[in-house]
C-alpha cells in the first residue's frame, strides 16, 4: 500500500509519500511544492495541479490523503486554501487515485495522540514513528507525512 499524504497550501504545498507492507511503514519520499509567487491565482492553481500530477504519476500512490480546510477567522485565507484543495483533488480524480479528507484535529490525535497538538509535536512523532534519521522539514512535508501516516492509522491497512 502506498499513501500520498498532502498538506495543501497556495504559497506552499507539503507532500509525503509511505509504504505500508506487512507492518513496516517507510516514507519513501518527501518535499513541498512552491508554486513562483509571481504567478496569478489561477496559474499557481495550474502549477499546484500540473506538479501534484507529476508526484501521482511517478509514484503512483494507491491512495491521496489530503488535510480538509480548517475554520479560521480569515474568510479569504480559507478561500484560497479551498481552490488549493479542489487542485489536489481534481489531479487525483484524473489520475484515477481514491480521496479522502481529514480535519487537523484527527491528524494531531492519530499521530500525536492530542488534537490539539503543535506542529513541532507532530514533527517530531513523525520522525520518530517513520524512524527518520532526523526531523523532516519544512513543516509542510511533515504535516502532510503526517497526513499519510493518519489515513494508515485510521484504516488499518
Amino acid at each position: 500500500m502506498r499513501v500520498i499524504g498532502v498538506d495543501p497550501g497556495i504559497v506552499v504545498t507539503g507532500f509525503g509519500i509511505i509504504d505500508k507492507k506487512n507492518n513496516n511503514i517507510i516514507a519513501h519520499s518527501y518535499g513541498t511544492v512552491k508554486p513562483p509567487k509571481t504567478m496569478s491565482l489561477s496559474d499557481r492553481l495550474g502549477y499546484l495541479y500540473d506538479e501534484i500530477s507529476s508526484l501521482l504519476d511517478k509514484y503512483k500512490p494507491n491512495m491521496l490523503a489530503v488535510e480538509d480546510t480548517f475554520y479560521s477567522k480569515n474568510f479569504k485565507s480559507a478561500m484560497l486554501l479551498g481552490q488549493a484543495r479542489g487542485s489536489i483533488i481534481l489531479a487525483g480524480y484524473c489520475a484515477n487515485v481514491s480521496c479522502i479528507e481529514f480535519s487537523p484535529k484527527k491528524i494531531k490525535k492519530s499521530v500525536v495522540g492530542n488534537g490539539n497538538a503543535s506542529k513541532e509535536q507532530v514533527q517530531y512523532m513523525v520522525k520518530n514513528i517513520l524512524h527518520l534519521d532526523k526531523l523532516p522539514t519544512p513543516l509542510d512535508a511533515s504535516d502532510a507525512l503526517a497526513i499519510g501516516l493518519c489515513y494508515l492509522n485510521q484504516n488499518s491497512i
